[in-house]
């Protein structure tokens, strides 16, 4: 058996007799138990292209809706390739529609930035529904 100091912010302080090892092993399983239930968000990125199909592009929207379902973030990124440049407004539009088809599940975290090559835009779920 040892003396252990509980709380030591206490005024006097908190000491108990108990066997150090034991409460070791106890402190030990309390933190594993908290970071089993912490959850971890995750950045799942989409990429599309101005010329993306409507069926890609809805696939594309499927695909981000159970990301942010599973309770992920979602960037959303319009890469543009050689003269695909000169049509930035393009990117600009599949962005706002992506985003507009999934305001009902997400919130859209800044604005839509153009970076290099490519315009992005983060989603964030607005909801989570549980994992079975």
């Amino acid at each position: 058996m040892d003396l252990v100091e509980i709380a030591p912010q206490a005024d006097p302080p908190v000491c108990k007799i108990i066997d150090f090892g034991k409460y070791q092993y106890e402190q030990q399983k309390k933190e594993k138990i908290q970071k089993k239930k912490q959850h971890v968000t995750v950045l799942k990125e989409i990429r599309l292209h101005p010329n993306t199909d409507t069926h890609d592009f809805d696939f594309k929207v499927r695909h981000a809706e159970n990301f942010l379902g599973d309770g992920n973030k979602v960037k959303v990124s319009v890469i543009f390739k050689g003269r695909e440049l000169a049509y930035t407004d393009l990117g600009r539009e599949l962005l706002e529609k992506f985003v507009e088809r999934l305001t009902d599940v997400s919130t859209v975290e800044g604005e839509i930035k153009f970076e290099g090559r490519a315009m992005h835009a983060i989603l964030a779920p607005t909801k989570t529904r549980k994992k079975k």
